[in-house]
């Protein structure tokens, strides 16, 4: 009350501060069904990622939603995306935001069906960018026709050497942990002459502080060129700098790299495919790169990408294949029908990842089995006769001859005949790990087969293993010792003192009872 007696009045405006509004939450945390926050993200076959419920209805109502990129995902295989999932809870605690709830199964058909009654219509785009965006990205892409757009601007090439990290020191397995397209050294064409000095000193001081936002912003701006020195960046920073790729592979900079690695030009595509097999080769990378859904896009650049992106996607997929949490994923995903392919038709590099990547899937039994299916068998023992590739297939081939299946597919090739000829004719420039191989594959078919018995004896195998017994590695002679005591038998063997005739070798005993997977050593 004022002095003289009269009431004031105080006007009182409440506002919200602009520190305490609601944040929305990126893009790519929300699913594209609900637009609601992810509560279980999932990856599907085509890479993108839905709340796994909205999955399930789509598929019980038999219906396919058009994205706002024009394309219709693949609801054929669904894999969680834990990734993801921490990084919006993560995102959730950092903000104060609400954690998303699990999602009603009756509120999200009602979502759908929306969806289904909207789509008999045609939708009209008022958006420029979405319109641009569905230019972009509709269209099939014929990638071999641009391939030129590489040589006129001397980009950043591939120009990999041939030195590799031996993964076990034994002659069997002599063999990269690193794709073919990697190497730590840098070509002249890798020089400074593609990114300027002061971006490459920010990018040192960025990755050191383990941020990613300089590559993010870069790569997800409209101008090609800047996108284009993105990767390049980025793949020159990660080629020998391991701490770069721990601190640099996070979820937004993967679903960045995503929407690159389905770029129609040719130096965006074929840099972000290989800054990609560089992030992969941090080990505690290899899981977040799957369940950021980026298999099914090296396995759509195998089937239509440009020849060097080919042999990336190839080494990508050999690199991620190592950890073991990865193998039945990408083999679910698609990955064995396309690595067939390039194993027969690609380049030197590419075909010789595409086998190791086809090795270490293998080694899981539900990947033989869909790999026999395929009608690997016979494909596999034809390119035998290249010898720059003859070790890694017969590693193929033993995981194969380790199960039922496998040994049955081969035998009806005449796998017995096939191998036994390549022991007879086998060349001085042939690798003992060729021939120790050969004598593996032959010792896991002779397991549990009646057949092969006949087989190796039509095949002349007993003369032809007797020179292996003679000549042969260690490994080698104990193999070939072990299937002449099955083509023996039981009677014959207890006659022949074969410790005398593999006098230089160690001392065994035959009749020891040995397991069906032979490729263990």
């Amino acid at each position: 009350m004022g002095g003289n007696g009269k009431i004031r009045r105080w006007r009182i405006s409440f506002h919200r501060s602009s520190s305490s509004a609601k944040k929305e939450p990126p893009q790519e945390f929300l699913c594209p069904i609900s637009k609601s926050l992810m509560f279980d993200p999932a990856v599907v076959s085509s890479g993108e990622t839905f709340e796994r419920v909205c999955v399930r209805v789509c598929r019980d109502l038999g219906f396919t939603p058009t994205l706002a990129d024009g394309s219709r995902p693949d609801f054929s295989t669904v894999i969680p995306n834990l990734a993801l999932k921490t990084a919006i809870l993560n995102w959730c605690s950092k903000t104060g935001s609400e954690r998303p709830h699990p999602p009603v199964y009756s509120e999200v058909e009602s979502i759908v069906r929306a969806l289904m009654g909207s789509s008999d219509s045609p939708k009209i785009r008022v958006s420029e960018r979405e319109l641009l965006k569905a230019v972009a990205q509709t269209p099939p892409v014929l990638f071999s026709h641009a391939a030129t757009e590489l040589n006129p601007r001397n980009l950043y090439s591939s120009s990999s050497s041939e030195e590799s990290v031996v993964a076990n020191a034994t002659p069997l397995l002599p063999f990269a942990t690193r794709p073919s397209c990697f190497s730590y050294s840098s070509s002249p064409s890798t020089s400074s002459e593609f990114v300027s000095e002061e971006a490459s000193s920010a990018n040192v001081s960025s990755t050191s502080s383990g941020e990613d936002e300089n590559f993010v912003t870069r790569m997800r701006n409209l101008d090609i060129y800047e996108q284009e020195q993105a990767v390049i960046l980025l793949r020159k920073t990660t080629r020998s700098n391991e701490e770069a790729r721990a601190a640099l592979c996070s979820e937004r900079l993967l679903f960045a790299l995503k929407q690159l690695l389905r770029s129609r030009y040719s130096a965006v595509h074929t840099n972000a495919t290989a800054a990609l097999v560089n992030l992969s080769l941090e080990k505690a990378n290899k899981i977040k790169i799957v369940r950021a859904g980026i298999v099914p896009l090296l396995i759509d650049i195998l089937r239509n990408g440009f020849e060097e992106s080919r042999e990336h996607a190839a080494g990508a997929l050999f690199s991620l294949a190592l950890e073991d949490e990865n193998k039945t994923a990408i083999g679910v995903l698609g990955a064995l029908q396309p690595l067939l392919h390039e194993l027969r038709s690609g380049t030197r590099r590419s075909r010789h990842d595409a086998a190791l990547a086809l090795y270490h899937l293998t080694l899981v039994q539900s990947n033989r089995v869909k790999t026999i299916k395929l009608g690997a068998a016979g494909i596999l023992l034809g390119l035998l006769k290249d010898a720059e590739l003859a070790a890694r297939v017969l590693l193929v081939v033993c995981n194969l001859a380790s199960c039922d299946e496998g040994r049955a597919a081969l035998l009806d090739v005449n796998a017995v005949e096939t191998l036994v000829a390549a022991l007879r004719n086998g060349s001085e420039s042939d690798s003992e790990s060729t021939r120790e191989n050969c004598v593996a594959a032959l010792h896991s078919l002779s397991h549990g087969s009646l057949r092969f018995k006949g087989l190796a004896r039509d095949a002349g195998a007993v003369d032809v293993l007797r020179n292996v017994v003679e000549t042969g590695s260690k490994r080698a002679r104990e193999k070939a010792g072990r299937i002449l005591e099955v083509l023996r038998g039981p009677e014959e063997a207890a006659e022949v003192d074969w410790e005398a005739v593999m006098k230089d070798g160690p001392r065994h005993r035959f009749g020891r009872s040995y397991g069906a997977n032979s490729t263990e050593f």
